[in-house]
Protein backbone atom coordinates (compact mmCIF):
# COMPACT_ATOMS: atom_id res chain seq x y z
CA UNK A 1 0.00 0.00 0.00
CA UNK A 2 1.15 3.56 -0.69
CA UNK A 3 2.30 5.74 2.56
CA UNK A 4 1.46 8.90 2.56
CA UNK A 5 4.39 11.10 4.92
CA UNK A 6 3.85 14.88 6.02
CA UNK A 7 1.18 16.51 8.61
CA UNK A 8 -2.19 17.33 7.72
CA UNK A 9 -1.46 21.27 8.18
CA UNK A 10 1.03 21.14 4.76
CA UNK A 11 -0.48 22.24 1.55
CA UNK A 12 1.83 20.30 -0.40
CA UNK A 13 0.59 17.38 1.65
CA UNK A 14 -2.84 18.04 1.18
CA UNK A 15 -2.35 17.96 -2.91
CA UNK A 16 -1.25 14.95 -2.95
CA UNK A 17 -3.81 13.78 0.02
CA UNK A 18 -6.69 15.16 -2.16
CA UNK A 19 -5.55 13.53 -5.30
CA UNK A 20 -5.30 10.18 -3.63
CA UNK A 21 -8.82 10.67 -2.26
CA UNK A 22 -9.84 11.70 -5.79
CA UNK A 23 -8.77 8.32 -7.62
CA UNK A 24 -9.72 6.52 -5.00
CA UNK A 25 -6.27 5.09 -3.98
CA UNK A 26 -6.00 3.41 -0.71
CA UNK A 27 -3.45 4.83 1.23
CA UNK A 28 -1.52 5.11 4.87
CA UNK A 29 -0.81 8.70 6.43
CA UNK A 30 2.31 8.52 8.47
CA UNK A 31 2.52 11.24 10.33
CA UNK A 32 6.03 13.22 9.64
CA UNK A 33 7.58 16.39 10.31
CA UNK A 34 10.14 18.15 8.35
CA UNK A 35 13.42 18.33 9.87
CA UNK A 36 17.02 17.84 9.50
CA UNK A 37 17.68 15.07 12.23
CA UNK A 38 19.12 11.94 10.53
CA UNK A 39 15.89 10.02 10.60
CA UNK A 40 13.70 13.03 9.12
CA UNK A 41 16.47 12.56 6.57
CA UNK A 42 16.49 9.14 5.95
CA UNK A 43 13.44 9.87 4.36
CA UNK A 44 13.59 13.16 2.88
CA UNK A 45 16.70 14.19 1.47
CA UNK A 46 15.91 17.54 2.06
CA UNK A 47 14.38 17.42 5.51
CA UNK A 48 11.00 17.90 3.64
CA UNK A 49 7.16 16.93 3.49
CA UNK A 50 5.54 15.72 1.67
CA UNK A 51 6.60 12.20 0.60
CA UNK A 52 5.60 9.32 -0.95
CA UNK A 53 6.03 5.40 0.55
CA UNK A 54 6.25 3.09 -2.11
CA UNK A 55 7.84 -0.73 -2.43
CA UNK A 56 10.83 0.67 -3.66
CA UNK A 57 11.08 3.41 -1.08
CA UNK A 58 10.78 6.86 -1.21
CA UNK A 59 9.69 9.45 -3.55
CA UNK A 60 9.94 13.19 -2.46
CA UNK A 61 9.13 16.39 -3.98
CA UNK A 62 5.50 17.15 -5.05
CA UNK A 63 5.00 17.23 -8.48
CA UNK A 64 7.33 13.85 -9.46
CA UNK A 65 4.99 12.44 -6.74
CA UNK A 66 1.87 13.16 -8.29
CA UNK A 67 3.05 12.24 -11.75
CA UNK A 68 4.50 9.19 -10.07
CA UNK A 69 1.08 8.68 -8.81
CA UNK A 70 -0.69 9.38 -12.32
CA UNK A 71 1.66 6.96 -14.16
CA UNK A 72 1.68 4.08 -11.98
CA UNK A 73 -1.65 3.94 -10.13
CA UNK A 74 -5.22 3.31 -11.34
CA UNK A 75 -8.45 5.55 -10.89
CA UNK A 76 -9.38 8.84 -12.44
CA UNK A 77 -6.78 10.75 -14.43
CA UNK A 78 -5.70 13.86 -13.52
CA UNK A 79 -3.29 14.83 -16.19
CA UNK A 80 -4.89 14.91 -20.09
CA UNK A 81 -3.55 12.09 -22.23
CA UNK A 82 -2.71 14.50 -25.21
CA UNK A 83 0.48 16.30 -25.18
CA UNK A 84 -0.21 19.49 -25.53
CA UNK A 85 -2.96 19.37 -22.71
CA UNK A 86 -0.55 17.57 -20.58
CA UNK A 87 1.91 20.30 -21.02
CA UNK A 88 -0.33 23.34 -20.27
CA UNK A 89 -1.53 21.15 -17.06
CA UNK A 90 1.81 21.13 -16.02
CA UNK A 91 2.36 24.60 -17.02
CA UNK A 92 0.21 25.79 -14.77
CA UNK A 93 0.76 24.47 -11.73
CA UNK A 94 4.55 25.60 -12.15
CA UNK A 95 2.95 29.00 -12.76
CA UNK A 96 0.84 28.73 -9.78
CA UNK A 97 4.30 26.95 -7.30
CA UNK A 98 6.42 29.87 -8.61
CA UNK A 99 4.41 33.05 -9.09
CA UNK A 100 1.80 32.44 -6.75
CA UNK A 101 2.50 30.30 -3.66
CA UNK A 102 6.13 30.64 -3.53
CA UNK A 103 5.50 34.60 -3.20
CA UNK A 104 3.04 34.32 -0.61
CA UNK A 105 5.14 31.62 1.46
CA UNK A 106 7.59 34.66 1.88
CA UNK A 107 5.27 36.18 3.91
CA UNK A 108 3.22 32.91 5.80
CA UNK A 109 5.53 34.10 8.81
CA UNK A 110 3.65 37.13 9.68
CA UNK A 111 0.47 36.69 8.21
CA UNK A 112 -0.27 33.04 10.27
CA UNK A 113 2.58 33.17 12.56
CA UNK A 114 2.74 36.90 14.29
CA UNK A 115 6.59 37.07 13.04
CA UNK A 116 7.56 39.97 11.43
CA UNK A 117 9.06 39.75 7.80
CA UNK A 118 10.70 42.88 6.58
CA UNK A 119 8.93 45.37 4.64
CA UNK A 120 11.40 44.57 1.37
CA UNK A 121 9.89 41.66 1.38
CA UNK A 122 6.64 41.99 1.46
CA UNK A 123 7.06 44.61 -0.57
CA UNK A 124 8.51 42.82 -3.36
CA UNK A 125 5.82 39.41 -2.42
CA UNK A 126 3.36 41.99 -2.96
CA UNK A 127 4.39 42.81 -6.13
CA UNK A 128 4.87 39.54 -7.52
CA UNK A 129 1.26 38.31 -6.23
CA UNK A 130 0.13 41.16 -8.17
CA UNK A 131 1.84 39.28 -11.49
CA UNK A 132 0.89 35.59 -10.68
CA UNK A 133 -2.80 36.12 -10.50
CA UNK A 134 -2.94 37.90 -13.46
CA UNK A 135 -0.52 35.23 -15.30
CA UNK A 136 -3.56 33.18 -13.87
CA UNK A 137 -6.07 34.70 -14.59
CA UNK A 138 -4.31 34.95 -18.43
CA UNK A 139 -3.35 31.39 -19.03
CA UNK A 140 -6.16 29.44 -16.75
CA UNK A 141 -9.38 28.34 -18.64
CA UNK A 142 -11.64 28.13 -15.69
CA UNK A 143 -14.48 25.96 -17.80
CA UNK A 144 -15.23 25.28 -15.48
CA UNK A 145 -11.89 23.79 -14.09
CA UNK A 146 -8.49 25.08 -14.01
CA UNK A 147 -7.34 23.78 -16.82
CA UNK A 148 -10.82 23.24 -18.91
CA UNK A 149 -13.39 20.64 -18.55
CA UNK A 150 -12.10 17.97 -16.03
CA UNK A 151 -10.38 18.12 -12.59
CA UNK A 152 -6.69 18.28 -13.17
CA UNK A 153 -3.41 18.23 -11.00
CA UNK A 154 -3.68 22.08 -11.96
CA UNK A 155 -6.65 21.91 -9.65
CA UNK A 156 -4.69 20.81 -6.92
CA UNK A 157 -1.95 23.43 -6.66
CA UNK A 158 -4.76 25.87 -6.89
CA UNK A 159 -7.22 25.04 -4.45
CA UNK A 160 -3.93 24.68 -1.73
CA UNK A 161 -1.57 27.54 -3.14
CA UNK A 162 -4.25 30.08 -3.92
CA UNK A 163 -5.94 30.13 -1.01
CA UNK A 164 -3.11 30.94 1.06
CA UNK A 165 -2.14 33.75 -1.32
CA UNK A 166 -5.31 35.19 -0.60
CA UNK A 167 -5.41 34.62 3.09
CA UNK A 168 -1.65 36.83 2.93
CA UNK A 169 -3.30 39.22 0.42
CA UNK A 170 -6.02 40.08 3.04
CA UNK A 171 -4.54 39.90 5.94
CA UNK A 172 -0.73 42.05 5.13
CA UNK A 173 -2.29 44.45 1.89
CA UNK A 174 -5.52 44.59 2.51
CA UNK A 175 -6.25 43.38 -0.74
CA UNK A 176 -8.24 40.75 -2.60
CA UNK A 177 -6.36 38.87 -5.40
CA UNK A 178 -9.09 37.63 -6.98
CA UNK A 179 -11.50 40.91 -6.68
CA UNK A 180 -11.02 41.10 -10.38
CA UNK A 181 -11.64 37.71 -11.23
CA UNK A 182 -15.17 36.64 -10.41
CA UNK A 183 -15.04 33.19 -12.32
CA UNK A 184 -11.65 31.99 -10.82
CA UNK A 185 -13.05 32.90 -7.05
CA UNK A 186 -16.07 31.31 -7.82
CA UNK A 187 -14.04 28.29 -8.73
CA UNK A 188 -11.91 28.44 -6.00
CA UNK A 189 -15.19 28.41 -3.43
CA UNK A 190 -16.22 25.27 -5.11
CA UNK A 191 -13.72 22.98 -5.05
CA UNK A 192 -13.15 23.13 -1.74
CA UNK A 193 -16.72 21.91 -0.66
CA UNK A 194 -16.03 18.84 -3.05
CA UNK A 195 -16.35 15.59 -0.38
CA UNK A 196 -12.75 14.84 -0.78
CA UNK A 197 -11.59 18.12 0.25
CA UNK A 198 -14.23 18.99 3.29
CA UNK A 199 -12.58 15.50 4.62
CA UNK A 200 -8.77 16.88 3.57
CA UNK A 201 -9.85 20.24 5.41
CA UNK A 202 -11.49 18.38 8.69
CA UNK A 203 -8.21 16.83 9.26
CA UNK A 204 -6.38 19.67 8.66
CA UNK A 205 -8.64 21.51 10.98
CA UNK A 206 -7.82 18.76 13.95
CA UNK A 207 -4.53 19.28 13.26
CA UNK A 208 -3.83 22.51 13.07
CA UNK A 209 -4.37 23.22 17.74
CA UNK A 210 -0.94 21.02 18.22
CA UNK A 211 0.92 22.64 14.86
CA UNK A 212 0.50 26.15 16.71
CA UNK A 213 1.36 25.25 19.83
CA UNK A 214 4.67 23.43 18.32
CA UNK A 215 5.41 27.01 15.76
CA UNK A 216 4.89 28.74 19.31
CA UNK A 217 7.54 26.46 21.17
CA UNK A 218 9.90 27.17 18.87
CA UNK A 219 9.57 31.11 18.93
Amino acid sequence: MLKLYGFSVSNYYNMVKLALLEKGLPFEEVPFYAGQTPEALAVSPRGKVPVLGVAQGFINETSVILEYIEQTQSGVPLLPSDPFQRAQVLALCREIELYIELPARACYGEAFFGMPVPQAIKDKSKAELLLGVAALGRHGKFAPYVAGDSFTIADLYFMYSVSLACAVGEKLFGLDLLAELPSVKALLERLHTLPNAQRVAADRDAAMPAFLAMIAAKK
